[in-house]
Protein backbone atom coordinates (compact mmCIF):
# COMPACT_ATOMS: atom_id res chain seq x y z
CA UNK A 1 0.00 0.00 0.00
CA UNK A 2 1.57 3.34 -1.13
CA UNK A 3 2.34 5.41 2.44
CA UNK A 4 0.85 8.63 2.11
CA UNK A 5 2.03 11.90 3.69
CA UNK A 6 -0.33 13.05 6.29
CA UNK A 7 -0.56 16.68 6.13
CA UNK A 8 -0.46 17.09 2.51
CA UNK A 9 -3.71 15.28 2.42
CA UNK A 10 -5.62 18.02 4.29
CA UNK A 11 -7.13 20.84 2.63
CA UNK A 12 -5.10 24.08 2.64
CA UNK A 13 -7.53 25.38 5.60
CA UNK A 14 -6.88 22.77 7.48
CA UNK A 15 -3.52 23.14 6.85
CA UNK A 16 -3.59 26.42 7.90
CA UNK A 17 -5.21 25.67 10.97
CA UNK A 18 -2.07 23.44 11.56
CA UNK A 19 -0.11 26.03 11.57
CA UNK A 20 -1.67 28.20 13.29
CA UNK A 21 -2.05 26.13 16.18
CA UNK A 22 1.19 25.13 16.22
CA UNK A 23 2.84 28.94 15.99
CA UNK A 24 0.14 29.82 19.01
CA UNK A 25 1.34 27.01 21.31
CA UNK A 26 5.30 28.36 20.56
CA UNK A 27 4.46 31.51 21.12
CA UNK A 28 2.10 30.66 24.16
CA UNK A 29 5.58 28.98 25.69
CA UNK A 30 7.60 31.60 24.72
CA UNK A 31 5.39 33.81 27.24
CA UNK A 32 4.82 31.39 29.74
CA UNK A 33 8.90 31.52 30.13
CA UNK A 34 9.34 34.93 29.91
CA UNK A 35 6.81 35.58 32.27
CA UNK A 36 8.93 33.23 34.67
CA UNK A 37 11.84 34.97 33.45
CA UNK A 38 10.48 38.19 34.40
CA UNK A 39 9.56 37.20 37.77
CA UNK A 40 13.03 35.88 38.48
CA UNK A 41 14.49 38.56 36.99
CA UNK A 42 17.17 36.07 35.28
CA UNK A 43 16.27 35.86 31.63
CA UNK A 44 19.08 32.96 30.43
CA UNK A 45 16.12 30.70 29.88
CA UNK A 46 14.42 32.77 27.53
CA UNK A 47 17.27 33.20 25.39
CA UNK A 48 18.13 29.59 25.23
CA UNK A 49 14.42 28.62 24.69
CA UNK A 50 13.98 31.35 21.66
CA UNK A 51 16.25 29.42 19.75
CA UNK A 52 15.19 26.15 20.76
CA UNK A 53 11.38 26.54 20.21
CA UNK A 54 11.90 28.20 17.07
CA UNK A 55 14.07 24.98 15.69
CA UNK A 56 11.44 22.33 16.54
CA UNK A 57 8.08 24.31 15.23
CA UNK A 58 10.10 25.87 11.87
CA UNK A 59 9.72 22.42 9.63
CA UNK A 60 6.10 22.78 10.01
CA UNK A 61 6.21 26.24 8.24
CA UNK A 62 9.01 26.02 6.42
CA UNK A 63 8.74 22.89 4.71
CA UNK A 64 5.48 22.94 3.12
CA UNK A 65 6.57 27.22 1.81
CA UNK A 66 9.70 25.48 0.10
CA UNK A 67 7.68 22.47 -1.47
CA UNK A 68 5.03 25.28 -2.86
CA UNK A 69 7.68 27.34 -4.08
CA UNK A 70 9.32 24.00 -6.08
CA UNK A 71 12.53 24.27 -4.25
CA UNK A 72 12.41 21.30 -2.31
CA UNK A 73 10.82 18.38 -3.81
CA UNK A 74 9.33 14.63 -2.25
CA UNK A 75 10.55 11.87 -4.10
CA UNK A 76 8.85 9.84 -1.18
CA UNK A 77 6.83 11.17 2.17
CA UNK A 78 10.12 10.94 3.89
CA UNK A 79 12.70 11.41 1.33
CA UNK A 80 13.58 14.98 -0.07
CA UNK A 81 15.58 16.91 -2.26
CA UNK A 82 16.32 20.74 -2.67
CA UNK A 83 17.32 22.27 -6.00
CA UNK A 84 20.44 21.56 -7.95
CA UNK A 85 22.62 24.52 -7.21
CA UNK A 86 26.12 24.49 -8.72
CA UNK A 87 25.72 20.89 -9.93
CA UNK A 88 25.22 20.28 -6.45
CA UNK A 89 22.10 18.45 -4.93
CA UNK A 90 21.13 18.01 -1.27
CA UNK A 91 18.73 15.52 -0.02
CA UNK A 92 17.37 15.05 3.19
CA UNK A 93 16.24 11.69 5.08
CA UNK A 94 12.56 13.36 6.04
CA UNK A 95 12.00 16.28 8.68
CA UNK A 96 10.55 16.27 12.01
CA UNK A 97 7.81 17.51 10.20
CA UNK A 98 7.39 14.53 8.00
CA UNK A 99 7.89 12.10 11.07
CA UNK A 100 4.71 13.98 13.06
CA UNK A 101 2.57 13.32 9.67
CA UNK A 102 4.14 9.73 8.46
CA UNK A 103 5.06 7.19 11.18
CA UNK A 104 2.23 5.71 12.62
CA UNK A 105 2.29 5.57 16.34
CA UNK A 106 1.27 2.28 16.86
CA UNK A 107 4.91 0.82 14.96
CA UNK A 108 7.50 0.14 17.72
CA UNK A 109 10.85 1.36 17.03
CA UNK A 110 12.51 -1.33 14.81
CA UNK A 111 9.32 -1.16 12.34
CA UNK A 112 10.08 2.58 12.55
CA UNK A 113 13.00 2.10 11.99
CA UNK A 114 12.83 0.15 8.86
CA UNK A 115 9.99 2.15 7.48
CA UNK A 116 12.36 5.24 7.32
CA UNK A 117 15.02 3.75 5.62
CA UNK A 118 12.38 1.74 3.36
CA UNK A 119 10.94 5.29 2.39
CA UNK A 120 14.74 6.96 2.28
CA UNK A 121 15.69 3.91 -0.67
CA UNK A 122 12.58 4.79 -2.28
CA UNK A 123 12.96 7.75 -2.63
CA UNK A 124 16.30 7.76 -3.91
CA UNK A 125 15.32 5.43 -6.36
CA UNK A 126 12.78 8.09 -7.66
CA UNK A 127 15.46 10.51 -7.24
CA UNK A 128 17.95 8.69 -9.45
CA UNK A 129 15.07 7.73 -11.89
CA UNK A 130 14.29 11.73 -12.54
CA UNK A 131 17.85 13.06 -12.30
CA UNK A 132 19.10 10.19 -15.05
CA UNK A 133 16.91 11.97 -17.70
CA UNK A 134 18.12 15.18 -18.40
CA UNK A 135 21.16 15.92 -15.89
CA UNK A 136 25.15 15.35 -15.88
CA UNK A 137 25.96 11.97 -14.76
CA UNK A 138 29.05 13.94 -12.44
CA UNK A 139 26.36 15.92 -10.95
CA UNK A 140 26.91 15.72 -6.85
CA UNK A 141 24.55 13.87 -4.18
CA UNK A 142 24.81 14.96 -0.97
CA UNK A 143 23.37 14.58 2.38
CA UNK A 144 23.56 14.13 6.11
CA UNK A 145 21.98 11.11 8.74
CA UNK A 146 21.51 9.63 11.47
CA UNK A 147 19.27 7.03 10.17
CA UNK A 148 21.99 5.75 7.46
CA UNK A 149 25.19 4.00 8.55
CA UNK A 150 28.44 3.83 6.68
CA UNK A 151 28.52 0.63 5.30
CA UNK A 152 24.96 0.60 4.23
CA UNK A 153 26.12 4.44 2.16
CA UNK A 154 29.01 2.77 0.76
CA UNK A 155 26.85 0.02 -0.46
CA UNK A 156 24.61 2.05 -2.36
CA UNK A 157 27.24 3.89 -3.60
CA UNK A 158 27.71 6.75 -1.30
CA UNK A 159 31.27 8.05 0.15
CA UNK A 160 31.92 9.37 3.51
CA UNK A 161 33.04 13.15 3.65
CA UNK A 162 34.10 15.59 6.22
CA UNK A 163 30.97 17.93 7.51
CA UNK A 164 31.52 21.41 6.57
CA UNK A 165 31.81 24.06 9.68
CA UNK A 166 28.65 25.22 8.70
CA UNK A 167 26.47 22.58 8.59
CA UNK A 168 27.80 21.55 12.20
CA UNK A 169 26.98 24.42 13.32
CA UNK A 170 23.34 24.06 11.98
CA UNK A 171 23.51 20.90 13.48
CA UNK A 172 24.14 22.11 17.08
CA UNK A 173 21.39 25.15 16.48
CA UNK A 174 18.95 22.39 15.61
CA UNK A 175 20.08 19.49 17.83
CA UNK A 176 16.50 20.03 19.87
CA UNK A 177 14.93 19.54 16.87
CA UNK A 178 16.90 16.10 16.26
CA UNK A 179 15.79 15.00 19.80
CA UNK A 180 12.60 15.02 19.13
CA UNK A 181 13.07 13.67 15.13
CA UNK A 182 15.53 10.60 16.71
CA UNK A 183 13.02 10.22 19.44
CA UNK A 184 9.76 10.02 16.82
CA UNK A 185 12.05 7.54 14.56
CA UNK A 186 13.14 5.31 17.57
CA UNK A 187 9.51 5.42 19.44
CA UNK A 188 11.38 6.19 22.71
CA UNK A 189 13.14 9.30 23.91
CA UNK A 190 16.57 9.37 22.32
CA UNK A 191 19.50 12.00 22.61
CA UNK A 192 21.55 11.55 19.50
CA UNK A 193 25.35 11.81 19.56
CA UNK A 194 26.27 14.73 16.69
CA UNK A 195 29.71 12.46 16.26
CA UNK A 196 27.94 9.48 14.62
CA UNK A 197 25.79 11.91 12.31
CA UNK A 198 27.73 11.14 9.22
CA UNK A 199 27.46 13.14 5.73
CA UNK A 200 27.52 11.46 2.30
CA UNK A 201 28.10 11.87 -0.83
CA UNK A 202 27.98 10.41 -4.31
CA UNK A 203 28.22 10.99 -7.95
CA UNK A 204 25.36 10.42 -9.61
CA UNK A 205 26.69 7.66 -12.49
CA UNK A 206 27.60 5.34 -9.08
CA UNK A 207 24.19 6.24 -8.01
CA UNK A 208 23.01 4.84 -11.44
CA UNK A 209 25.27 2.17 -11.21
CA UNK A 210 23.63 0.81 -8.02
CA UNK A 211 20.27 2.12 -9.01
CA UNK A 212 18.78 -2.25 -8.95
CA UNK A 213 21.02 -3.15 -6.21
CA UNK A 214 19.19 -0.21 -4.12
CA UNK A 215 15.64 -0.86 -5.16
CA UNK A 216 15.91 -4.30 -4.21
CA UNK A 217 17.30 -3.38 -1.01
CA UNK A 218 13.79 -0.93 -0.56
CA UNK A 219 11.36 -3.78 -1.92
CA UNK A 220 12.97 -6.27 0.76
CA UNK A 221 12.28 -3.49 3.08
CA UNK A 222 8.83 -2.99 1.91
CA UNK A 223 7.87 -6.82 2.24
CA UNK A 224 9.41 -6.68 5.73
CA UNK A 225 7.27 -3.54 6.56
CA UNK A 226 3.88 -5.94 5.16
CA UNK A 227 4.97 -9.20 7.34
Amino acid sequence: MELKHGFYLKSKKEQIWIQVRIGFIALLILLLVFLICWGMGFFLPLILGIPIILSVVAPFFDVPALKKSGDLVYYSPLFLAEKAKKEKITIHGGTLFDYVFVIDRSLNGRERRNLIMEQYLEGLVHLIDHLQKDNPENLTIRGTSYILNKRTAKKIGFQVVQTDFLQKVILIYNYFNLVCANSLAKGKLTFPKLGEIQTFEARLYNLMERRDFINSLNLKLKQRQMV
